[in-house]
């Protein structure tokens, strides 16, 4: 009998030794993730955010920046906002991508959004803001032009609004393509835009922001997947999928 237990617990050891091992990285509800499955064969998938650590990314992180159950959090308070908003952004510059990615604004009323097209600058003793074009959401939906033209696209009828949620998960695309940017907020195109000035839609590091207001403020960003030189054409427009 003794033998034969012996036998079985070895057996179950060797067997577990064969399994996947479950890891964070991949949480079962990762939608950007699931999104891989919808993509042209001609795009081959980046994963910007391993879902443990920074690897990749630099800001100022060990002020704002961490993760937290799978997702990037950034982080300030009123004792310790920065003066001007800060970014998180690839060490990698990018110029015609797709992102799909989720993110979700915790706290404050005030929007978050991803930079891309630009550069760093310096800024209020920061070297992590950034100049350039900005994809705002879940508040102030629209387009800006951080330290040029300021408001460049507005959400003027008010689609984006009504796409978003403001203090819960939203499942975005956005591609950009030449000078032309589209967004996509929980299956519903909310932006098709291209920029008159083409000149200012160069390769540039891609930034997550934590926005400068004097309030606290916490933001998350989860998936983030990415292609390079996409087809002309987004694909998670009408992808409402499970609610969460």
């Amino acid at each position: 009998m003794l033998t034969r237990l012996a036998c079985l617990a070895f057996c179950g050891v060797a067997l577990c030794s064969f399994l996947p091992a479950a890891t964070a990285a991949e949480p079962a509800d990762d939608w950007s993730r699931q999104q891989i499955e919808r993509l042209p064969k001609s795009e081959k998938p980046i994963f910007l955010f391993n879902g443990k650590d920074l690897t990749g990314w630099e800001g100022q992180i060990d002020r704002h920046w961490s993760v937290e159950d799978g997702a990037i959090v950034g982080r300030n308070s009123a004792e310790n906002a920065p003066a001007a908003s800060t970014y998180l952004v690839t060490k990698d510059k990018y110029r015609n991508f797709r992102l799909i990615f989720e993110g979700k604004l915790v706290t404050s009323e005030m929007h978050t959004g991803v930079s891309l097209w630009g550069q760093t600058v310096e800024k209020s003793d920061d070297p992590y803001s950034y100049q350039g074009h900005l994809v705002m959401f879940p508040s102030g939906y629209g387009f800006y032009d951080l330290y040029r033209r300021n408001s460049i696209y507005r959400d003027a009828d008010g689609v984006a609004k009504k796409a978003g949620k403001q203090h819960e998960w939203n499942r975005m695309e956005i591609l950009a393509i030449g000078n032309r940017i589209r967004h996509v907020v929980n299956g519903i195109v909310v932006a098709d835009w291209t920029d008159p000035k083409p000149e200012l839609c160069g390769s540039g590091p891609i930034g997550l922001q934590l926005h400068s207001n004097k309030v606290p403020q916490e933001v998350q960003f989860r998936g983030l997947v990415l292609t390079l030189d996409p087809e002309d054409d987004v694909i998670t427009a009408g992808e409402i999928g499970d609610e969460e």
